[in-house]
């Protein structure tokens, strides 16, 4: 009889997922939390926790149920400043203190949390189970292990109170949130054996800018989940979480048409243009005018009528709009019409996973058919290590690509001129197409020259050509062919009856 009940109950379809409140947690999570289960979140004080639970049960009231928060630890002023703090009022959610005194911090006067079957529970968890028998809430946050911890005495009555809260509440079709400061001396791994889900918060202190914060879940039970480390940050209105971007699961953009950049001369040098889902590094000494021709691609984009997207780590929109201006391509009037957006990126305050996060919305959200990141050396600041660096950096052009994304990468060399000219991250090997921009002295001048040295999938033209900036924009010139050595930035004149020798073909 037992055998054939549980193979009944097997075939039965899951309960659907609970929202936590919180939608990049409930993508990390595969949807969200299953019902009728107990979960561990912790995290070091100050990394949200509480922010995360009241969140969760916010949830909860906004589909009807009943909720309760059980406090250790805060009072419920202090839970009431919290939520003031995020535009939130406790309307709806049930709180019940307990609050040590300083008699229950007393050895002899500590109380221990059994079993009802077992023995008698003390007077202030007799409320908790009260409480819960009479309000039947469906989910219920313990605010905090820590307090538990103090008030069992013993690691043993410890991990007995919370297997006996676990029994408690398996047959009560609730959900049971636990947070754990974390502050114990030792890390308890019984609570983590138990919960069929634990999440962790951490926050590390960066020697400049601002904390940066990442969530990872450590395990779920049954439940496929994005593994791995994802950014998050706490703002007025509760956590904002960056699931950590996978280019797998997005499918590919089967499109290959090719963007006009609106330089008739540029286009020829590119083997008539650059195609969809592509990325294309430009990279150049500071001053060879990258930025100015990566923003050429995106005016031309937004003429078309596309939506292109610049994201600015290493100048302010205002300098950005006068240089434009400058140029000829006034960048107002496709502001003003949406075709053009711009974000300035301070790295001392994003993380890169929140970078990401903005990338996405641009490209699902707006549509952006053209994005701008100038540039890789600001970008390499927002990642203090420059191997995580390449892996995402992978990660979201492969994803872009996908999505028929133009991309255009602007990369600084660390020289002006020679050459010993390297970037501070090679990123050439990742990108699609990579545009040269070289400094070389003429006649006691210095000029501009300008190359494709790589093109995935086609042909391009392989001349050094003139460039130049001016009043009415970005000019390339015919190519450079009456001299050699160009790119070392000190050319040498050829002789006129001696023609140039040219690799074999």
């Amino acid at each position: 009889m037992q055998g054939s009940t549980n193979a009944s109950s097997r075939d039965e379809p899951p309960l659907p997922l609970l929202a936590t409140g919180v939608a990049g947690l409930d993508d990390v999570l595969g949807g969200g939390l299953a019902p009728n289960r107990l979960y561990l979140l912790e995290g070091t004080p100050g990394a949200g926790k509480t922010t995360i639970a009241l969140q969760f049960l916010r949830s909860g009231v906004a589909h009807g149920e009943s909720v309760l928060y059980v406090t250790l630890s805060e009072s419920l002023g202090e839970l009431g400043g919290v939520a003031r703090s995020h535009g939130w009022d406790l309307t709806g959610i049930q709180v019940r203190e307990l609050l040590p005194s300083e008699e229950a911090l007393d050895p002899d006067e500590q109380s221990t949390v059994f079993h009802p079957s077992e023995l008698e529970l003390g007077q202030t968890t007799l409320k908790v189970l009260a409480d819960v028998d009479t309000l039947k809430p469906t989910r219920v946050v313990f605010d905090s292990l820590s307090e538990l911890r103090l008030l069992a005495g013993t690691s043993l009555r410890y991990r007995r109170q919370i297997l006996a809260l676990k029994q408690f509440f398996a047959g009560r079709q609730c959900t049971v949130l636990l947070l754990d400061d974390m502050t114990a001396s030792e890390h308890d791994l019984q609570v983590q054996s138990i919960a069929h889900a634990v999440l962790r918060l951490e926050q590390t202190n960066s020697d400049y800018g601002a904390t940066r914060r990442r969530l990872i879940v450590t395990k779920y039970r049954g439940q496929s989940y994005r593994d791995g480390f994802h950014d998050y940050k706490i703002v007025r209105g509760g956590l904002q979480v960056f699931p950590r971007l996978v280019a797998a699961e997005h499918n590919p953009s089967l499109q290959q048409v090719k963007v006009s950049s609106g330089l008739p001369a540029l286009d020829q040098l590119l083997g008539g243009g650059i195609e969809r889902g592509t990325s294309t590094l430009i990279v150049g000494a500071p001053g060879t005018g990258k930025s100015s021709l990566a923003a050429q691609f995106a005016v031309a984009a937004a003429r078309r009528g596309e939506h292109a997207a610049l994201f600015v780590f290493d100048e302010s929109i205002a300098t950005l709009r006068t240089r434009c201006r400058g140029l000829g391509m006034e960048l107002g009037p496709h502001l003003d019409s949406g075709m053009l957006t711009v974000r300035q990126i301070d790295p001392a305050e994003l993380s890169p996973g929140e970078f990401v996060h903005e990338l996405r919305e641009a490209v699902t959200a707006r549509g952006a058919s053209v994005i701008v990141i100038d540039s890789l050396n600001g970008y390499l600041n927002a990642m203090p290590d420059e191997r995580f660096l390449i892996v995402q950096l992978h990660e979201l052009l492969t994803y872009l690509g996908q999505a028929g994304v133009v991309t255009l990468l602007v990369g600084a060399h660390q020289a002006l001129i020679g050459a010993q000219m390297q970037a501070p991250v090679d990123a050439s090997y990742l990108a699609d197409v990579v545009v040269l921009l070289r400094y070389y002295e003429l006649n006691g001048e210095v000029q501009q020259a300008i190359s494709v040295v790589k093109k995935r999938g086609g042909a391009h033209e392989r001349t050094i050509r003139s460039f130049t900036l001016s009043e009415t924009g970005v000019h390339i010139g015919e190519p450079l062919s009456n001299f050699r050595g160009v790119l070392t930035g000190v050319p040498i004149p050829l002789d006129e009856n001696s023609a140039p020798e040219r690799a074999p073909r």
